[in-house]
């Protein structure tokens, strides 16, 4: 195990992440508004933390492995929510714990949209634009980011791209080099975002609403300016708008960028159709169980298509309080988004590409009963699925499985949560959906601190895709 390498990129990804925290100070100038002080205070230490990571050792030239790779994530991850967590917990605004801030901060950096905070419209516009600024970051992960900076230090990137890139293939590469790679998948992050602040501007919203909102759409967050969310704008043009884009952040990444050339590639993506499919039928099921309900929402048709796509997609924007719909919506809503997006997208579950191969060797299962000696191949298109991604798939979803349920009994152990709030916040987080059920629907600020910092390895368990934390409490990982 290379420390020196893992120290000295841990503390050059710390600097680059405390230059963003200067961004917010220019906010606070602009608006006339006293909060810069925090924000210098948290850059200078961060700056200074990741200073003392990055020179404190000598040089080495030893190759980036795998291995490194996957504790350079967990540890910037974590690092990151924690320094992340300190604009917040200085403000006199908020008057904050350490606990709460670092919840919000790892919130907003996981794109979980899960929030302490009440009161956001009466919150100074630099802490407002800061929470978005971090799912912003966090949406396409940071280190695929600063894996365009690695090679100029003398550290390969790859190695970093395939541990944060989220889905169950990771080692495709869209261009040669990873630098390039990293940069397009950038190009089309900001263009996307640049188009949707742009379409809510024209929608109506103010130039500040559409910059944050922008931000947190196609990260996939879920945060507002707002404490009624999109609500507060009661517009179905925004809503619209909103929806176009969670759609469209909820589609792999890669996919956008072989399709700049090629938009029938869209049409012919399994993983995409079967997420369009997906969430037609949910919007269907939800729209026609409000319907039969009509006391439940005044615009069944607009909140339940809204809702169904944002809760599904985990960005977790609402409209309505969904969890006090009737019958079985706020559970079929909350499984939704179990599935999530696309693999290589910015959202969050267990993602499409999984479901789909999963359903497809349960078929394969059900042939085999019925004609014991065939070969049935799971096949994507033409391609074959090698039995070694199914088994990874399968391990995936065991460990999924073991560590919500395992969750939601210590949830219930040391909260005092009722099952539903527990069931939902502990889904909520692991998905990185944000709005739970029952005593979680609103905000999490009343949970106990055992609680949050729970709810928060769930978030980073499920930003990272549970298994690029737990190969690092195993033995063999340590091992040289």
């Amino acid at each position: 195990m290379h420390f020196a390498v893992i120290l000295r990129i841990t503390g050059v990804l710390l600097m680059l992440f405390s230059i963003a925290m200067l961004v917010p100070v220019a906010v606070a100038l602009f608006y006339g508004e006293d909060t810069a002080g925090p924000f210098l205070a948290a850059f200078a230490i961060t700056f200074g933390a990741g200073a003392v990571l990055r020179f404190s050792r000598r040089r080495s030239e030893a190759e980036l492995r795998s291995r490194e790779g996957f504790l350079i994530t967990v540890l910037f991850y974590v690092g990151l929510g924690l320094f992340g967590a300190l604009p917040m917990y200085f403000a006199p605004s908020l008057a904050h714990t350490f606990t709460d801030a670092a919840f919000e901060s790892l919130s907003g950096l996981t794109t979980t949209g899960a929030t302490v905070l009440s009161g956001l419209d009466d919150l100074p516009r630099s802490i407002l634009f800061y929470r978005q600024l971090l799912q912003w970051l966090g949406g396409m992960g940071i280190i695929v980011l600063a894996v365009a900076v690695l090679p100029m230090l003398g550290v390969g990137g790859m190695q970093l791209y395939r541990a944060e890139s989220p889905g169950p293939v990771k080692d495709t590469k869209l261009t040669p080099r990873i630098t390039e790679t990293a940069r397009a998948l950038w190009l089309i992050y900001c263009s996307l975002t640049l188009a949707c602040a742009l379409a809510y501007w024209a929608a109506g919203m103010s130039l500040f609403d559409a910059v944050c909102h922008a931000f947190s759409t196609v990260a996939i967050g879920g945060f507002s300016t707002h404490d009624a969310s999109l609500g507060y704008f009661a517009s179905g043009w925004i809503e619209s708008v909103a929806i176009v884009f969670m759609i469209l952040s909820g589609i792999n990444f890669g996919l956008h960028f072989l399709a700049w050339r090629r938009p029938t590639l869209y049409f012919t993506d399994r993983e995409v159709r079967t997420y369009l499919s997906a969430l037609v039928f949910v919007a269907m099921v939800v729209v026609f169980s409000l319907l039969q309900n009509p006391d439940a929402t005044a615009n069944p048709v607009r909140d339940g298509i809204f809702q169904a796509v944002s809760i599904t997609t985990t960005t977790g924007f609402t409209t309505a309080n969904f969890s006090l719909w009737p019958s079985f919506v706020p559970f079929l809503l909350l499984f939704a988004a179990f599935a999530g997006g696309c693999a290589g997208s910015t959202a969050g579950g267990i993602k499409m590409m999984r479901v789909l191969l999963v359903s497809r060797q349960g078929l394969r299962e059900i042939r085999r009963l019925i004609h014991p000696n065939g070969v049935f191949p799971v096949k994507l298109g033409r391609e074959v699925i090698p039995d070694r991604v199914l088994d990874g798939i399968w391990g995936f979803f065991a460990a999924y499985v073991t560590i919500f349920l395992a969750m939601v009994c210590l949830v219930l152990a040391i909260s005092g949560l009722d099952f539903v709030s527990a069931f939902s916040a502990v889904g909520a987080c692991l998905n990185n959906l944000g709005p739970g059920l029952g005593s979680v629907a609103l905000n999490y600020a009343d949970l106990t601190a055992p609680t949050k910092w729970l709810l928060v390895l769930a978030m980073l368990l499920g930003r990272l895709e549970i298994f690029t934390l737990l190969v690092l409490l195993t033995p063999a990982y340590w091992r040289s």
